[in-house]
């Protein structure tokens, strides 16, 4: 089974992310903020996919994202970002600082599942 980080500030998201990634059969784990999700990396923990929120207090997603690509050794983990934000600016600066995908608030089911393998599809 994949394990997947959702990493987001808004506890009815990561419910809601939880119920939808459990029917589409992975396991899920949750950060509300972005220092528990570099310090787990740091530990040497890695996931088999981030979802990572762009709006969150103190550290932004894109920072974090930044942070995973700056260490080679996070390569191969895809990052899915999820905002609320559907400007192209936006979506082109997450792809640009290596995103794997993205997808816009609120989320459908079919898109959560089509984003994920293609962004799985293109870390391999």
């Amino acid at each position: 089974m994949k394990n997947i980080w959702i990493v987001d500030d808004d506890e009815e998201m990561l419910r809601a992310m939880d119920l939808m990634l459990k029917m589409l059969d992975f396991e899920t784990r949750f950060f509300m903020h972005a220092r528990p999700t570099a310090e787990a990396l740091l530990a040497g923990e890695e996931p088999d996919v981030i979802l990572l929120d762009i709006n969150m207090p103190e550290v932004s997603g894109l920072d974090v994202l930044e942070f995973i690509r700056r260490n080679k050794k996070w390569d191969d983990i895809p990052v899915v970002m999820l905002s609320t934000e559907a400007a192209d600016v936006t979506v082109d600066k997450a792809i640009l600082l290596g995103a794997n995908g993205y997808i816009t608030k609120p989320v459908m089911l079919e898109d959560l599942k089509d984003e994920l393998e293609k962004a799985m599809k293109k870390a391999n």
